[in-house]
């Protein structure tokens, strides 16, 4: 549907704007309808919303994906998203947290660096974020580079501690893509850094299974937040 001529996040945006009060039943019934479809397929978890914001001369992998540039509407939408998809059984996961849209660069290709100081992400990219109550959040493979200069948000023990203490995100956070080529290290070692940063899950998704195998001999075991975590989950479902 989001592949639609005409039909992308940006067109909610504009409409949560012109009239909320329509805007959240068409919401609404976009998403009991892609609800019904994956409930009938058996998946219940599905990896939106996208609450990166929308800059003129970024990367346009972001794009139309995107709510809105500006973080208050782009976080009422995204309580909406996982409080609708709730409803019908359905998991969510927030992305890219803390925020991608600021990079100029496609994080599949190439390592996008954002050199905004920590007081104008606070009030605009990370603010999207704020307080969600999402099962999953995923990570963005880009640097912010007055935070943290050497590593993605991935591998940065420190913007993942911004997640946690003033973002305030408190489920389960996962890595983007292990394979994309903004991540420069090698399969294991990107697997070692994700988890050693605070990643409590990896994503691994180029379908080469002799990458999979490393990326699973790396991880660890099941610990008790994740167990605890995803059985609130289920117990929700039923």
């Amino acid at each position: 549907i989001i592949s639609l001529d005409n039909f992308t996040s940006e067109y909610f945006g504009n409409a949560f704007i012109k009239n909320k009060k329509e805007f959240c039943i068409t919401y609404q019934l976009f998403i009991d309808k892609i609800s019904f479809l994956l409930n009938h397929l058996g998946i219940n978890i599905n990896t939106l919303p996208v609450l990166d914001l929308r800059y003129k001369g970024s990367s346009n992998i972001i794009g139309d994906r995107s709510f809105s540039r500006n973080p208050k509407i782009v976080s009422e939408i995204g309580d909406l998203c996982i409080k609708y998809f709730s409803k019908n059984s359905i998991g969510t996961v927030i992305k890219h947290i803390p925020g991608h849209g600021l990079a100029k660069a496609d994080s599949h290709y190439f390592t996008p660096i954002v050199n905004k100081s920590l007081g104008y992400l606070k009030k605009n990219d990370f603010r999207a974020f704020g307080l969600k109550k999402s099962l999953f959040a995923m990570t963005a493979h880009v640097i912010f580079k007055k935070i943290d200069p050497e590593n993605t948000v991935t591998h940065s023990k420190k913007l993942i501690n911004i997640i946690r203490n003033q973002i305030k995100f408190k489920n389960l956070l996962i890595s983007d893509d292990l394979s994309m080529k903004s991540l420069k290290y090698s399969i294991k070692e990107n697997t070692n850094r994700a988890f050693k940063a605070g990643c409590n899950i990896v994503l691994h998704c180029n379908g080469n299974l002799k990458e999979m195998s490393i990326v699973a001999e790396n991880s660890p075991k099941v610990n008790s937040f994740i167990i605890k975590k995803t059985s609130e989950f289920y117990k929700n479902l039923s």
